[in-house]
């Protein structure tokens, strides 16, 4: 028999813990069901509420299909059989970012929502910088890494909600209605759920949905609106007169400039690499649209230097720098982070690559491995199909795991150049995740350190 207005939670972990603990805070009758036989938060949510009905160990087709509403994880896919079948059946399914949108005072608060193949995680929080600098109150969340549920939970209230947004998360959201939103670039991903790069396009477009303010990329055609509607266009990067902020030279230097005025030279960034520079028209287009000044945005691009695990500089070793970009899970990722990079070293790079491909084609990576990169390090279950699409653009090399890579690497690289862990893969295969596979690269740098300065082999660090 099903019991009334049950909203189940489909999947655990930091999402579904969230949405739960949200939903008994409301008083609502929730259920909880996980394909896992222990997944991440379980012990806490049975400790905390050791009442709420949990079926774990597969997903119960018969409680889905009793449900109220299910809240489904981003990280479950809405074709899962069982989910599937309690659609069908007329159960309605939602993500956290639309019980959020339900849930959030919109009287003195703005929602901007971030989305992109690459650079959300940067953007999402530059622009959360820009707005604090400029003395406004500000949350991050989303797929960054804080819930939008714990937000309510805490109940704190901000002016801005600064959203990181994932196309899974946007494939379950209706009514966000975002003040500002922009999807950064596309580049294929997540072709492993997706039938084709469309599908994965169709979610990403789901950010412009009711939204006010639509912030494009003028180099990328697939970011502009699919569907017009009521939203105000505004273009970033390129050198077009139409963008807002963009590229010019002056006086000799490449600065950023908005109409007439420059604002700021490229070197005086914090953001280093090329690829930073579109992400910084990113955020200076959205933040501007809130009503943020130039004078301070650009303060915020003198300070902020990007994030760990994305083109992270680590160290130099014997010469050779190494850089973190574990946060490179795509191809288009990589590409950006070897273009960006190869600026600085002029001695070439040594690429370490590699691990669940998520279904993607590697092809693309071939012409930029040719022109920047001496050598590729390949790790992981997906190093077969990427020595395929390489084929002779440089030399290649296996290794069994992150330390390996690193040695590896260190007796491939010459002393102008720098080491690049950009894996163009999910991480999952070796790894916990993208953190924890940055974090092995730099202890595999700091053990080989050492071991060096041990066999007095270490001159210059």
């Amino acid at each position: 028999m099903s019991q009334v207005n049950q909203k189940v939670v489909v999947g655990l972990g930091k999402t579904g813990l969230s949405c739960a603990r949200f939903l008994l805070q409301q008083g609502e009758s929730v259920a909880v069901t996980d394909s896992r036989k222990e997944p991440p938060g379980l012990a806490e949510l049975c400790t905390e509420h050791p009442g709420v009905k949990v079926c774990v160990g597969g997903f119960d087709t018969a409680l889905l299909k009793s449900a109220n509403e299910l809240i489904v994880s981003p990280g479950i896919s809405l074709q899962e059989p069982a989910i599937k079948s309690a659609v069908q059946s007329g159960v309605p399914a939602i993500g956290d970012i639309e019980l959020f949108s339900r849930y959030i005072s919109r009287e003195n608060s703005h929602i901007i929502a971030i989305t992109g193949s690459n650079g959300k995680s940067t953007v999402t929080t530059l622009v959360g910088e820009m707005l604090r600098d400029a003395g406004h109150s500000v949350t991050v969340a989303g797929n960054i890494g804080l819930p939008v549920m714990d937000v309510l939970l805490s109940g704190d209230q901000a002016e801005f909600y600064v959203l990181e947004l994932s196309s899974f998360q946007l494939e379950t959201t209706f009514n966000l209605a975002p003040v500002v939103a922009t999807i950064l670039n596309i580049s294929p991903d997540h072709l492993d759920r997706y039938d084709d790069i469309d599908g994965y396009i169709e979610a990403k477009q789901r950010i412009y949905d009711g939204c006010e303010i639509a912030v494009v990329n003028n180099n990328d055609a697939n970011t502009m609106p699919s569907v017009s509607g009521d939203a105000r266009l505004v273009t970033f990067g390129g050198a077009s007169d139409d963008a807002t902020y963009r590229i010019q030279t002056v006086s000799g230097e490449q600065t950023i400039v908005r109409g007439d005025s420059a604002l700021m030279p490229l070197h005086e960034m914090a953001l280093a690499d090329g690829h930073n520079v579109l992400n910084a028209l990113a955020g200076l287009s959205i933040a501007h649209q809130v009503g943020v000044p130039d004078v301070s945005m650009v303060e915020t691009l003198r300070t902020f230097s990007g994030l760990a695990h994305r083109c992270e500089f680590i160290r130099a070793l014997h010469g050779v720098s190494w850089i973190n970009d574990s946060k490179g899970t795509n191809v288009g990722a990589t590409i950006s982070a070897i273009s960006g990079v190869s600026q600085a070293y002029p001695g070439g790079l040594i690429l370490i690559a590699g691990g669940d491909g998520k279904g993607a084609s590697f092809d693309d990576l071939a012409a930029v491995v040719k022109q920047h990169v001496n050598c590729v390090v390949l790790i992981g279950a997906d190093a077969p199909l990427i020595e395929l699409a390489l084929g002779k653009s440089c030399n290649l090399y296996h290794a069994i795991s992150m330390e390996d890579a690193v040695t590896q690497s260190y007796c491939l690289a010459s002393g102008t150049g720098a080491v690049l862990l950009s894996p163009a893969c999910a991480s999952f295969d070796m790894f916990s995740g993208y953190e924890d596979r940055g974090r092995q690269f730099v202890e595999s740098i700091n053990l080989l350190t050492d071991k060096l300065s041990e066999t007095g082999e270490l001159l210059n660090v």
